[in-house]
């Protein structure tokens, strides 16, 4: 098998507040190919996002601390200085945003961003960056790309900031795009478009993403693999197809249960996952979802290693894991 594109290994993300550490990111571990999409989901506070930023280096420390190691392109991204990380950002890896509106400049037009991002990792003319960037806003479809590439960002919709946003993402035709929550502030029909034009453009281009969210709607229609997190854990990770059919976390499964469903004869009353996460700051000993979960025990104050499952599809082979005491019991 060929080295994959972005490995990342025992990553840790600690916050320090009044001399008490939190653990926002707690020991991940994953693998993302070229051209692939992974998604990672889990309730608010889980770290999905921490870990994004710790990837980027955009964590700041302190108050936080960054451990582990995060290989992207055969280079630990860790170890490099800022300003080789720099070079990084922008060119090779790029990040989507969830609020547009608080990540664009607000005195600059969306043309002229953009056009920056271009000529600074591509080093041509501020000119012919300018250029380059109209044909991005065109191919992301926005309307009449020459008029609004002089626009400022508040004067545009939701769904055109993202748009935007998404153009100076893949402008410099980066190996790996960073989405997290692309689509929160979207309604339905925008979101739609939004990832039907982030997976075109992954086609055409053969960009991994690493798409960070907590709609299990989109999960289904867009990744290949998915990454469940909780309290800064993973605790299950698959293919598509194994999370949602045969998922074995039993966060996963309320997670899943959580869902509207209109594929049924009846409407049938929403389950809601009881309790809160826990405080980072008081953390549970062993398993950090025991005090939710319906099948915890005795052996739950332990945390689990992992369990290997068969995966859904046969020709994925055997990558469906899952940390869980009952999970294991299961499989047994």
């Amino acid at each position: 098998m060929s080295e994959p594109l972005l490995s990342v290994r025992d990553l840790r993300v600690e916050f320090t507040l009044n001399g008490r550490q939190a653990p926002a990111v707690d020991g991940v571990s994953f693998d993302l190919a070229a051209g692939e999409v992974l998604a990672v989901v889990g309730e608010s506070g889980s770290g999905k996002s921490v870990s994004a930023l710790s990837i980027m280096r955009l964590v700041p420390e302190p108050p936080g601390r960054v451990t582990g190691e995060v290989r992207f392109a055969g280079r630990d991204l860790l170890r490099l200085s800022e300003r080789e990380m720099r070079e990084v950002r922008g060119g090779q890896i790029a990040m989507v945003f969830q609020d547009p509106l608080s990540s664009l400049n607000p005195v600059m037009t969306i043309g002229y961003q953009v056009a920056e991002a271009i000529a600074l990792h591509q080093r041509v003319p501020l000119k012919v960056a300018w250029d380059r960037a109209v044909e991005m806003l065109e191919r992301v479809r926005l309307p009449d790309p020459e008029r609004r590439a002089h626009s400022y960002p508040h004067q545009l919709s939701g769904g055109q900031r993202q748009r935007v946003m998404i153009a100076m993402a893949f402008a410099c035709n980066p190996e790996l795009v960073i989405a997290d929550e692309p689509t929160t502030a979207l309604d339905v029909t925008v979101q739609r478009q939004v990832l039907d034009l982030m997976l075109e453009l992954r086609r055409e281009r053969g960009t991994a993403i690493l798409l960070i969210t907590h709609d299990l709607g989109v999960v289904a229609e867009t990744a290949d693999r998915v990454q469940v997190m909780y309290a800064g854990k993973v605790v299950e990770t698959g293919d598509v197809c194994s999370i949602f059919d045969a998922p074995r976390h039993p966060y996963t499964q309320a997670l899943l249960a959580s869902v509207p469903r209109l594929d049924t004869e009846r409407m049938e009353q929403l389950h809601a996952i009881a309790g809160q996460p826990p405080d980072l700051f008081a953390m549970p000993v062993g398993c950090p979802f025991q005090p939710r979960c319906p099948r915890a025990h005795d052996r739950c104050v332990e945390m689990p290693g992992w369990t290997d499952f068969p995966a859904a599809s046969p020709a994925e082979g055997p990558m469906h894991r899952a940390r869980c005491w009952a999970a294991a019991e299961d499989k047994e």
